[in-house]
Formats: C-alpha cells, sequence, structure tokens
C-alpha cells in the first residue's frame, strides 16, 4: 500500500509566511524558518516553500530565505515563485530544494517543463497548476490566481505531464482557505487524467477532510495544507494516528 504524504504549505511573502482566503486578502502568519523546522520534526512527510508574489511582481525567488530553511529542515523541499526558466530551476536547486515546483514560467514557455525535465529528471518537476471553475469549466490561472489563462485545466495538466512533469500540486482557487473540504470534484478529473503523483491543495478545515479525501479517491497521493497547521487546528502527528485508525497508510513519526 502506498504510503500517503501529509505536506505543510508555505506561501511566502516579503520574508514572512501569510495565508488567505480564496488567494486573497493574505494575512501574516509567521517566520518561514521557524515553522519549517517546527513542522521538519513534527510529523511532515515534506515542505512545499512558495515565493508567492515572485511571478506577479517579475522577480527571482528569494534565495537568502530559502537557503536558511533548507539547512534547518531533514524532509523533502518544494519550492516555487519566478520560476522561469532552467536557469531558475539551477539556482533552486543549488539552494537546497530537492523538487521545483513551476506554474506561470510553465504557461510563459510551455517548452519549459520539458527542458528542465530532459536535464535534471522527471522527479524533480512539480506543474502547480492553480485551478478556478469559470463558465462551467476548470480553468487554469496564472500569477498566483490573479489571472485566467483562458486555458481549460485538465488538458492543460495532461500536456505537463507528458512532456516530463513528475508530480501535480492541484491548487483549488474555489476552495482555497474556505476550510469546507477538498475539492474532490476537480481532484477526480485530474487523476482520471495523468498517471503521475497527485496532490491535493485548497480546502482542508479538519483532520476528517483528509481521511475523506484518501478514502473518496485512493489515487492522490498527499494532501497539502496551511492555515489549519499553521494556527494548530490540526496537528499532523493526531492527523496521521486517525488515519491510521481508518487504515489510510501514513508514516508515523
Amino acid at each position: 500500500m502506498i504510503t500517503k504524504r501529509i505536506i505543510p504549505c508555505l506561501d511566502v511573502k516579503n520574508g514572512r509566511v501569510v495565508k488567505g482566503i480564496n488567494f486573497k486578502g493574505l494575512n501574516d502568519v509567521s517566520s518561514p524558518v521557524e515553522l519549517a523546522k517546527y513542522y521538519s520534526e513534527n510529523g511532515a512527510d515534506e515542505l512545499v516553500f512558495y515565493d508567492i508574489t515572485a511571478s506577479a511582481e517579475g522577480r527571482a525567488l528569494f534565495t537568502d530565505i530559502l537557503c536558511e530553511v533548507a539547512s534547518t529542515i531533514f524532509i523533502p523541499l518544494t519550492v516555487g515563485g519566478g520560476i522561469n526558466s532552467v536557469a531558475d530551476f539551477d539556482r533552486v536547486l543549488n539552494c537546497g530544494a530537492d523538487k521545483v515546483s513551476v506554474n506561470s514560467g510553465a504557461i510563459r514557455n510551455p517548452d519549459l517543463v520539458y527542458e528542465a525535465a530532459k536535464l535534471y529528471g522527471d522527479q524533480c518537476v512539480v506543474l502547480s497548476a492553480d485551478v478556478k471553475r469559470v463558465d462551467g469549466e476548470f480553468r487554469i490561472f496564472a500569477k498566483g490566481g490573479r489571472e485566467d489563462t483562458g486555458m481549460e485545466a485538465i488538458e492543460w495538466i495532461r500536456r505537463c505531464v507528458n512532456n516530463g512533469a513528475g508530480e501535480v500540486v492541484v491548487n483549488s482557487i474555489d476552495t482555497d482557505g474556505v476550510k469546507g473540504g477538498f475539492d474532490l470534484e476537480m481532484l477526480d478529473a485530474v487523476c482520471n487524467a495523468v498517471s503521475v503523483p497527485v496532490i491535493a491543495s485548497g480546502g482542508a478545515g479538519c483532520a476528517q477532510d483528509f481521511v475523506t479525501l484518501f478514502k473518496t479517491l485512493p489515487k492522490v497521493d498527499a494532501g497539502l495544507a496551511a492555515s489549519i497547521f499553521h494556527f494548530g487546528e490540526v496537528y499532523i502527528p493526531e492527523l496521521k494516528e486517525l488515519l491510521k485508525k481508518e487504515n489510510i497508510s501514513v508514516r508515523l513519526v
């Protein structure tokens, strides 16, 4: 049985972890270095670090904070934000990232996923897809959920996986920060379209939401969340004990 992963997400703006609702109304949470260390020591399987305004502001990702985070933790680290070229992949990997997440950069240059996968391997390339319903279809958004690309999401995700993306993070803008549960309909559509690991992001409000996710959609490999972990609403060791009781395979600390 494949072990399900629990992944906290650090959305970083101006060097601080922030969290909002539906990608808006960002509030300060904590230091990314302190939070990363806490999660590494308290049962997280991996960590995701997003510099959430790098693409919108047209700049490179903050590497000083990233280096400090990478040197503090002992779990795999995925990093995204302002990844527009193979050189950006190289820079972030040299800072200590294990995987690189690409979103707006791949939209601007669809060959980026293929080029990076060829250089660093599929397992290193993570497609982060910000998806929202528009007029009854799943639509891809760019620049931290600010810009509707007009592209249908499932076909875009399938195309990127065919080009070498080894993993897909599905960020549901509709459920982000709402805490009403993961977007099961959206995730099911993605799982049926690709054969690589799919990570569910957006909507977790309690531990039971993870049980529902993995029981309803066994193909989903991991659950990613931010605020419920940041604010102590759900503790990862307790969440994993619950998942184990529900016969869902997890790595226990």
